[in-house]
């Protein structure tokens, strides 16, 4: 399931990104990627642990901790302190699937990567390629989303980022374990979830199809949610 967020951030909490992060000193993207991703990787990413990295995470998990749209798309348990990648002409990041396993830093916990998250920061027409590409049960889809916007699909998707010809592509990317790790299963209570929004605007809380189909919705969470 691929789902876009958008407005995720607000214009100045993206203006100040851009802010920060063009202070920030940028590294080898390669020092987060596995042995396989590390020969397809080609991009820069600020360092986790810098005071940059570390201010502009907490940014974006308050920003996370405040859309209802992520909240029911990934149902988290974890999510992974967010980090921030660019890729400037020529640099790319070829097909892959990302590790199944994440250390976080300085903690001594690992999470399980059932969802991987983009969020974008430079407006598209700033820059040309840079599309992120997803194989997954609908086919190949194209990425390319305006700055402050976010898309979620299943880490265990093949894809890759196309080589950015003009400009540069900034965005932060991090991934979240979910309650519920099967995708078809995020996918149908993300569908319930909807719908029961619809209902609840045309019918009201109290009507008997909506306390029904709610009803339904958090009886296969009890039945799914892994804690």
């Amino acid at each position: 399931m691929l789902v876009h967020i958008p407005d995720l951030l607000t214009a100045d909490e993206v203006a100040y990104c851009r802010q920060v992060l063009a202070a920030a000193a940028w590294v080898d993207g390669r020092v987060t990627a596995g042995d396989q991703s590390a020969q397809a990787k080609r991009n820069l990413q600020v360092p986790q642990d810098s005071p940059q990295g570390r201010e502009l995470s907490e940014l974006v998990l308050r920003a996370l901790g405040r859309s209802a749209q992520f909240a029911t798309a990934a149902l988290p348990l974890k999510v992974f302190p967010p980090l921030f990648n660019r890729y400037d002409m020529g640099m790319t990041f070829h097909a892959h699937v990302d590790n199944a396993i994440r250390p976080v830093p300085g903690t001594g916990a690992r999470i399980r990567t059932d969802v991987s998250s983009t969020l974008f920061l430079t407006p598209p027409d700033d820059y040309d390629g840079g599309e992120l590409v997803v194989e997954d049960t609908y086919g190949q889809q194209r990425v390319k989303l305006p700055a402050g916007h976010m898309v979620v699909y299943p880490a265990s998707s093949l894809h890759r980022v196309e080589p950015v010809t003009r400009g540069s592509r900034w965005a932060s990317f991090f991934w979240t374990q979910s309650l519920v790790k099967q995708d078809d299963r995020r996918r149908m209570l993300y569908e319930m979830d909807l719908s029961i929004r619809h209902l609840r605007a045309d019918l009201g809380d109290g009507h008997a199809g909506v306390l029904g189909v709610t009803a339904a919705y958090h009886n296969l969470l009890r039945e799914w949610v892994e804690m």
